[in-house]
């Protein structure tokens, strides 16, 4: 309960704690967040001698630690160089493994390989050769690990999906995010499950309920075809039939207790049982029972399965399913074990996995920088908008209010600082591998980019950080020969 007047006026002394960590802000250039506010906040401690930093991290192994600590002083060294005017874009700061005695579970876990790997290829569609290869091996060696690449826009990471669906098919599991953002998958799932608990004996039907299932890990790895091309014994054998591995028996046991919720169910309560089936997260079961009550209200009147499934046939094709976001920390469809994660650096913020993979660090995209069209050059060489938001930056900030050119060039160094924060977030989301690259080839503008004309590759130079990472850790370049 919160105090009464007369209980805080007998307790003078307060005592406030606020954790963070201002050298992953990311928000600064899209929200009205700023970190110079938390920044002030922890001068103001450090002067008065009530700063308490906790710089011991145990998710990364000790080598990734290294090379976010020596990214962190590099940029704010190079920034100084340049006699930027703007704040350093890192508060100094240098994370410690922590100590032996540490409880928590696989603290600074041993590295994967060389831990941290710096790659150079041809171009960006070797760059996600790559990733394919490297992800299949290190799923192969433990499928029951974690991997993501994160990458600087949504275009870069509709390619990556594209290629790697092009060259592996359903060998990788993948999870695009911004996809899943767009479409949810739920309902594509729930209908080949549908379709295979009312023609069980179809071979199609049955090998699509087995992928839904082996992707969602329900059933161990192995050959489907052989399972789906005699349904009849694979489900039900005789007595003169081979009983068939252990995976194949585990992958049997689930179909078959699926076979008898559909006689003991039913069909409007099917949906929700396959999403508790199928161990949905929560924001799955949300879009689970969202889907079961948009088919319910379709099929009023006629509540057989046929009618179900053309109801939810014409939602998986003909439209886009929004999915149901539920807030939630520990049950994150992002982090999924066996799962190849591709998202946005911002949205990895706060999550973490145990290989990360960092294509296309180009200087065009970090830190990038500001382009005015011409037709919006009648007052300067300048974005109104980018202006704007740097004099009002001012005017909260208590600091002289900047003109034109100045509030541009201000602007401009705001957006770098984010940019290598940004990145700095990207390389401490790994554990045991954190995999980069930059390729000499890639597009000028990813929004432009077809994928299937390779001659709109160009030139384009690394990301500054990337050499100097190079230079100071020199045993982490890798050759790959093909």
């Amino acid at each position: 309960p919160a105090p009464t007047a007369s209980e805080s006026a007998n307790k003078p002394t307060i005592n406030l704690i606020r954790v963070g960590d201002p050298n992953q802000a990311i928000n600064s250039t899209f929200t009205p967040a700023d970190p110079i506010y938390f920044r002030q906040f922890c001068d103001r401690l450090r002067n008065q001698n009530q700063l308490i930093s906790l710089d011991c991290a145990g998710r990364s192994s000790p080598i990734i630690l290294q090379a976010a600590n020596f990214m962190l002083q590099w940029v704010n060294q190079h920034i100084q160089q340049q006699n930027q005017p703007a704040p350093l874009p890192f508060s100094l700061q240098r994370i410690q493994p922590v100590p032996p005695e540490d409880p928590q579970p696989d603290a600074n876990p041993a590295p994967e390989g060389k831990g941290l790997e710096l790659y150079t290829p041809r171009d960006v569609f070797q760059s996600v050769e790559w990733i394919g290869d490297r992800i299949k091996t290190l799923f192969t060696q433990d499928p029951y690990r974690s991997a993501a690449v994160l990458v600087r826009t949504n275009d870069q990471g509709r390619f990556v999906a594209h290629q790697l669906r092009e060259k592996y098919g359903t060998e990788i599991n993948l999870f695009e995010v911004a996809e899943s953002d767009r479409h949810s998958h739920v309902p594509a799932e729930i209908l080949n499950l549908l379709n295979f608990l009312e023609r069980p004996h179809s071979p199609d039907t049955l090998k699509a309920a087995l992928t839904v299932l082996a992707n969602r890990r329900l059933i161990p790895p192995q050959d489907l075809n052989a399972l789906a091309s005699l349904p009849e014994v694979f489900l039900y054998p005789g007595p003169l039939d081979s009983p068939g591995s252990e995976t194949s028996k585990s992958a049997r046991r689930y179909c078959r207790a699926l076979l008898r919720a559909r006689l003991d169910l039913p069909p409007y309560q099917l949906i929700p049982f396959l999403g508790l089936a199928l161990r949905y997260t929560q924001n799955e079961l949300a879009t689970a029972d969202k889907l079961a009550e948009r088919v319910t209200q379709q099929t009023l009147g006629d509540s057989s399965l046929s009618a179900l499934l053309r109801v939810l046939t014409e939602i998986v094709q003909s439209e886009r399913f929004e999915p149901v976001q539920v807030d939630t920390a520990d049950d994150s469809p992002y982090m999924r074990l066996g799962q190849l994660t591709i998202i946005t650096m911002h949205k990895a913020k706060g999550l973490d996995w145990d290989y990360v993979f960092l294509p296309f660090l180009h200087k065009n995209m970090i830190p990038g920088s500001f382009w005015t069209p011409p037709q919006t050059r009648f007052l300067g060489d300048f974005s109104l908008a980018e202006v704007a938001r740097a004099q009002i930056r001012a005017y909260l900030h208590g600091d002289p209010i900047p003109e034109g050119n100045e509030a541009w060039e201000e602007a401009e160094q705001l957006k770098t600082a984010e940019e290598y924060r940004l990145l700095y977030v990207a390389m401490t989301r790994a554990k045991r591998l954190l995999w980069m690259s930059a390729a000499n080839k890639a597009p000028f503008t990813w929004s432009k980019f077809n994928v299937n004309r390779q001659m709109t590759l160009q030139s384009q130079p690394v990301c500054p950080i990337f050499p100097a990472l190079k230079r100071q850790f020199p045993e982490s370049g890798v050759s790959i020969k093909h």
